[in-house]
């Protein structure tokens, strides 16, 4: 198995913080804007790099099932498998909408510095604290919501009535949390870039349509969506089947019922699981065939 970070993260693949050697400077803003496609490109310069020829599958969820489309579409022969999970060809204009709120939240933050933070004591981590806070908003859906807080209160019997008070309710401290949690883990022109690429990132329009997208690929595809999946509808991954079945490609489809919004595939992994072992094995013996 092999799991590598994406170009643009901050988790040892180069990316804004990783130092210019240049100016032996974080790069900030001054690093290139990249694409789910130069995604794709290092990681498969790194499969060759280790001297694999095809991989079995490539599986992703999310921005991963947007890399999985697109190396199907772009090293057609690189790829036996293709697992999408709760993605897309391309994100809906709502989506574009919450990640521009999240890059606003951060540009906006007074320690920003253009992204020029890396030397100061304190960087733009209540922008970016805020930035997450609204994209865990997306990966819920109203169902869980309800089912993990809905009116509860944290730490109190009642309302405090006080506009200073943040944390009343218990969804409010889960959301603070959240945000605090990714201050300490993630870079915040990271977020920036990456959630650019998933802007910019339409397959059909790369390639002039998804069936021509996947036309010269012979990858067995297992596409999995889930029905409370509101930032990646089912919609979206029955698009992704529509074009594979009209260019003649082996498609599988399912639609797991879950109250946990885009966050379904984390979380309730077990079922995914029985999903996808007999799936590989299934490829894995294909692929021994020809």
């Amino acid at each position: 198995m092999i799991c590598a970070n994406v170009i643009g993260g901050c988790q040892g693949t180069t990316g804004p913080e990783t130092d210019d050697p240049k100016t032996n400077e974080p790069y900030g803003l001054s690093f290139p804007v990249i694409s789910v496609g130069d995604i794709v490109e290092v990681h498969s310069a790194l499969v060759r790099q280790l001297g694999i020829d095809k991989l079995l599958g490539v599986i992703g969820g999310s921005l991963g099932g947007m890399q999985v489309v697109e190396w199907a579409a772009r090293f057609p022969d690189q790829v036996n498998a293709a697992l999408v999970i709760a993605s897309s060809g391309k994100l809906s204009a709502q989506g574009i909408a919450f990640n521009a709120v999240g890059r606003r939240a951060i540009n906006v933050d007074p320690h920003f510095h253009n992204g020029r933070y890396y030397d100061y004591e304190d960087g733009p981590r209540f922008g970016l604290a805020l930035a997450r806070m609204v994209a865990h908003i997306t990966y819920l859906s109203e169902e869980s919501i309800e089912l993990k807080f809905g009116r509860r209160l944290q730490d109190r019997e009642e309302l405090a009535n006080q506009l200073e008070r943040e944390t009343e309710f218990q969804i409010e401290s889960y959301l603070h949390y959240q945000g605090k949690r990714f201050v300490e883990r993630f870079d915040a022109n990271s977020y920036l870039y990456l959630t650019k690429a998933m802007d910019y990132f339409d397959l059909a329009g790369s390639y002039g349509s998804l069936p021509q997208a996947f036309s010269q690929t012979n990858a067995r595809f297992l596409v999995v969506s889930y029905t409370s999946d509101w930032l990646f509808p089912t919609s979206q991954s029955r698009e992704i089947v529509s074009a594979l079945i009209e260019c003649g490609k082996h498609a599988t489809f399912v639609e797991f019922d879950s109250p946990y919004g885009h966050d379904s595939f984390l979380l309730e992994f077990e079922q995914l699981a029985h999903l996808v072992s007999p799936f590989l094995e299934q490829a894995w013996q294909a692929a021994r065939r020809t």
